[in-house]
């Protein structure tokens, strides 16, 4: 019964195990622990956080890269707006457990892929470093003045 509701519907599935595991951490005697799900989402669990703050140091990426390849544009307002927003986001979601694991490097070149068939023959372009030139530090810190004008300074 456990494995089709895990199939089927993981939200009772996950309901029922948690109650399972509460009744088990007061000292009850339960039966029926599907302890090979139970691990395989607590791993998963480590795997979408990590995914999640990845996919938002790739926009905070993106957007200064906007924001520094085109700083006359229209949007320039909306995407200083989203920038906000996705450093909020990725503070809340961001433990220190989670330093060795992300690799802002791989998320630098990911945005710059990104521009680069539309931009391969813009100076500005051409000039960003092939090296991620922020620390996740600096990213978490989110002075967007502070992560532009490296860019500049380049």
């Amino acid at each position: 019964m456990l494995d089709t509701l895990y199939d089927t519907d993981i939200v009772a599935w996950s309901e029922t195990q948690a109650d399972l595991l509460s009744r088990i951490a007061s000292g009850q005697r339960v039966n029926g622990v599907d302890w090979e799900h139970v691990v395989e989402e607590i791993a998963d669990v480590r795997i979408s956080q990590l995914n999640a703050v990845g996919s938002l140091l790739f926009q905070i990426a993106l957007h200064l890269l906007k924001l520094h390849l085109w700083p006359d544009d229209p949007a320039h307002i909306h995407w200083r707006i989203e920038l906000i927003a996705f450093h909020g986001s990725v503070n809340r979601r961001y433990v220190p457990s989670m330093r060795p694991r992300l690799e802002i490097a791989s998320e630098w070149r990911h945005a710059r892929a990104m521009l680069a068939h539309d931009l391969a023959d813009n100076p500005a372009f051409r000039a960003l470093p092939e090296e991620c030139p922020w620390s996740i530090d600096d990213l978490l810190q989110g002075d967007l003045d502070a992560l532009l004008a490296t860019l500049k300074q380049r």
